[in-house]
C-alpha cells in the first residue's frame, strides 16, 4: 500500500508539473503576444507620425525646390566693381607754364597715392620742353589722380581704357591649382621609381611640369601687378611746345610726292651702297686694268722672229748620151 500511494503521488506531482508548465507557456506566450501587438502599434503609430512629417516635408521640398532659383538668385554673391579684376589705363597731355615745376607736382602726387614713377622722358629746357612721365598707382587711387594731374594746366587730351581680366585671372587660379596637384603627382611617382629609365622618365615630366606651373604663376603675378598698380601716360608740354598731327592726304599731288619721296629714299640707298663700294673697286680695279693693258700691248706688238733661208736649188739631171 505505501508503494503505491507512494507511486500516486508521482504520478500527481508529475501532472501538477506539467499543468504548471503548460500555465507558464501560456503565460507567456500570452505575454509575447501583447508585447508584439503593442510593439507593432507603436511602430504603426510611429510610422504614420514619420509618414505625416515626410508628407509634409515633401511639399515643403517641393517649396524649396521651386524657390531655390529664386533664393539662390537673392544670395548668391554680387561681382561689384571693387571685387573684380580690372586693368585701368590711361594717356594724357596737359600744357603747363613750367614743365619742370609740374613734374615735381606730379611726382609728388603719385607718391602721396601710394605709387612711384615708372619712365621720365624730357626733351629741351627751354619753353617748348615736353616731359613724359609713366606714372603708376594704385587702382583705386587712379581717378583722383588722373584730376589732380589735370588741374596743374591746361588738359589738351585725356583718353582712358579699362580691361576686365576677372575670368582670366579665376582662369589662372584653377589652371595654377591643377597644375600643383600634378607636380606633386610627379613627384610622388619620381620617390617610388625603381629604375633608371623610369627615373630618367619621370625627372623629364617634372622638369616640364614646374616650368608649366612657373609660367601660370609669372602670368598670374603679372596681371596681379597691372590690377594692382594702374599704369598713367602723362605728357607734359610748355607754352610754346607744338602737337604733331599726321593728316592723311590723297590725290595726284599726294601721289607725286609720295612717288619723289620714294624716288629720293632709292637713290640714297644706291649712293650709300656705291660708297660701301667704292674703297673695293679702286683697291681691286686699278691693278686689275694695269693687268689688262699689259695684255692688250703685248698681243699688238708680237717678237720678230729671224728669217729662215731657203735651201740651195738641186741641179737638173741630165739625161746619157
Amino acid at each position: 500500500m505505501t508503494t503505491m500511494g507512494a507511486g500516486m503521488d508521482e504520478r500527481a506531482g508529475r501532472r501538477r508539473g506539467a499543468l504548471l508548465a503548460a500555465s507558464t507557456l501560456a503565460a507567456v506566450l500570452a505575454l509575447t503576444g501583447c508585447g508584439a501587438g503593442d510593439s507593432g502599434a507603436r511602430d504603426t503609430a510611429a510610422g504614420s507620425a514619420a509618414e505625416a512629417p515626410q508628407a509634409n516635408g515633401g511639399a515643403a521640398d517641393r517649396d524649396s525646390a521651386a524657390g531655390a532659383p529664386e533664393a539662390a538668385g537673392a544670395g548668391a554673391p554680387d561681382l561689384r566693381v571693387d571685387q573684380r579684376a580690372i586693368i585701368y589705363t590711361g594717356t594724357m597731355r596737359v600744357q603747363v607754364d613750367d614743365v619742370d615745376a609740374a613734374a615735381r607736382e606730379v611726382t609728388a602726387a603719385v607718391t602721396r597715392a601710394g605709387g612711384f614713377i615708372g619712365g621720365d622722358q624730357r626733351r629741351s629746357a627751354e619753353a617748348d620742353a615736353v616731359a613724359e612721365l609713366q606714372l603708376r598707382v594704385p587702382a583705386a587711387k587712379f581717378a583722383g589722380v588722373v584730376e589732380e594731374v589735370a588741374k596743374l594746366g591746361k588738359q589738351e587730351s585725356r583718353e582712358i581704357s579699362t580691361q576686365d581680366v576677372t575670368e582670366e585671372t579665376v582662369d589662372l587660379d584653377a589652371r595654377i591649382t591643377s597644375q600643383r596637384a600634378r607636380v606633386d603627382s610627379a613627384r610622388r611617382l619620381l620617390a617610388r621609381a625603381t629604375s633608371i629609365t623610369d627615373l630618367v622618365s619621370l625627372e623629364n615630366e617634372l622638369g616640364r611640369r614646374e616650368a608649366d606651373l612657373a609660367s601660370l604663376e609669372a602670368k598670374k603675378r603679372r596681371l596681379a601687378d597691372l590690377t594692382a598698380l594702374s599704369t598713367i601716360t602723362v605728357s607734359l608740354a610748355g607754352p610754346a611746345a607744338k602737337v604733331t598731327e599726321e593728316k592723311t592726304e590723297t590725290g595726284f599731288l599726294a601721289g607725286l610726292k609720295g612717288g619723289w619721296k620714294a624716288f629720293v629714299a632709292s637713290l640714297t640707298v644706291l649712293l650709300t651702297v656705291l660708297g660701301a663700294l667704292l674703297p673695293w673697286l679702286v683697291a681691286l680695279g686699278v691693278p686689275l686694268a694695269v693687268l689688262l693693258l699689259v695684255l692688250r700691248r703685248r698681243r699688238k706688238n708680237p717678237a720678230l722672229v729671224a728669217p729662215v733661208s731657203a735651201p740651195p736649188p738641186v741641179p737638173a739631171a741630165r739625161s746619157a748620151p
